[in-house]
C-alpha cells in the first residue's frame, strides 16, 4: 500500500520540467450519465475541482472518478487540497486503488491535451516550493487569472491565506482539522444506521456549520476577504476552495464562486463555450446546481451538449 501512494504521488510531482436565483435553461436539470470508458457526454470550456482530500478515509474518489468520465474540458483547475499531506502524515498512508486512479486520471487528461492547473492549499502545500514547474503535465501555480469565454477575468486561489487560523494559529488549524476529521467518522456510522433505514445521505458537519454561528460568521468572513481580493487586484470575481461549502452567486460588480469539496458536497464549477458559469454536483449522475449568465447572450451552437435528461 505505502508503494503504491509513494508511486503516485511521483508520478504527479515527476517533473517534466520547465442567474444566481437559479432559474437559468441548465439549473436544476440533471443529466443521465455517460454509459461505459467511451468518450465524455459532457464537454466544458473549464472545469475547476478542489478539496478532494486523497488519502483519506471520507474523500469521494469512486464518485469523482465518475464525474470525470461523465466530464471534460479544455482547461481543468485543481484548486486546493486535493491531496491530503496532513492526514497522510498524521495516520500514516492510506491510499486505496481509487485514490490511485484519480491521479492516473488527471495525469491522462494533461496528455491527452487539457491544461490542467495545479493551485496547492494548506493541506497540499508541499507543492508550493514547485510554484512554476510543471509535473506530468500539470502546471503548478501559486494562483492564477482566468479569463473566461465573455471576458470576465477570475481569480483564481484555494482561499487559506486568507483563513486566519491557518495564518496566525496553524495548531489551532490542526486542532479544527482533527475535530473535522472526527465529525466525519460520526458521520460514517450514522450514514450507515440511516442506510439501513432507508434514509438518505445526510451530512452532521455541513449541518453543524450551518447551525453554529461562529462557523457561519468565518465563513461569511471568508468570502467578503476573498471577494475584497479579488477587486483589489481589479478581478471581475474569484474562485476558491478551502471552506467545503459549495457557492455561486453575483451582485453588481463581482462573481464569487466556491468548488466546494468531494469529501461531501461532490461539486464542482464549471464554464461552459459562452462564458455561462454552473455549479455541478454528482450523485451517481449530473445535476446543475445553479448557473450565472455570460456577459452575452450564448449562442445555443456553443453551449454544451447535454445527454436526454433523466427525472428528477
Amino acid at each position: 500500500m505505502r508503494g503504491m501512494a509513494s508511486g503516485a504521488l511521483s508520478r504527479l510531482f515527476r517533473s517534466s520540467v520547465a442567474p444566481q436565483d437559479g432559474s437559468g435553461p441548465l439549473a436544476g436539470q440533471p443529466v443521465a450519465p455517460a454509459a461505459g470508458d467511451g468518450e465524455p457526454a459532457v464537454h466544458w470550456r473549464t472545469l475547476w475541482l478542489s478539496d478532494i482530500h486523497l488519502g483519506t478515509r471520507d474523500c469521494k474518489a469512486a464518485q469523482l472518478l465518475d464525474f470525470m468520465r461523465h466530464c471534460s474540458a479544455d482547461t481543468l483547475y485543481l484548486v486546493g487540497d486535493i491531496i491530503d499531506g496532513w492526514q497522510l502524515k498524521k495516520k500514516g498512508i492510506y491510499w486505496p486503488q481509487a485514490h490511485n486512479d484519480v491521479v492516473q486520471k488527471l495525469l491522462r487528461k494533461a496528455r491527452k491535451g487539457s491544461r490542467v492547473v495545479f493551485v496547492p492549499g494548506n493541506h497540499d502545500e508541499f507543492a508550493r516550493p514547485y510554484a512554476g514547474l510543471h509535473f506530468g503535465g500539470i502546471e503548478v501555480v501559486d494562483t492564477v487569472r482566468h479569463v473566461t469565454a465573455d471576458g470576465r477575468t477570475l481569480l483564481v486561489v484555494h482561499g487559506d491565506l486568507f483563513d486566519s487560523v491557518v495564518l496566525y494559529a496553524k495548531w489551532l488549524a490542526h486542532l479544527g482539522d482533527a475535530a473535522y476529521m472526527f465529525t466525519l467518522k460520526l458521520n460514517r456510522w450514522l450514514n450507515h444506521a440511516r442506510l439501513r433505514l432507508g434514509l438518505p445521505y445526510w451530512s452532521l458537519s455541513q449541518y453543524l456549520k450551518h447551525k453554529v454561528k461562529a462557523a457561519v460568521n468565518t465563513i461569511t468572513s471568508f468570502e467578503a476577504l476573498l471577494s475584497d481580493e479579488a477587486r483589489r487586484q481589479r478581478c471581475d470575481g474569484v474562485v476558491c476552495g478551502h471552506i467545503h461549502r459549495a457557492e455561486l452567486r453575483s451582485d453588481s460588480t463581482l462573481i464569487y464562486a466556491n468548488c466546494g469539496d468531494w469529501v461531501e458536497s461532490l461539486t464542482a464549477l464549471a464554464e461552459d463555450h459562452d462564458g455561462r458559469l454552473v455549479l455541478l454536483h454528482w450523485n451517481a449522475g449530473l445535476r446543475v446546481l445553479t448557473e450565472l449568465a455570460p456577459r452575452t447572450q450564448a449562442r445555443p451552437e456553443t453551449s454544451p451538449t447535454f445527454p436526454q435528461s433523466v427525472s428528477a
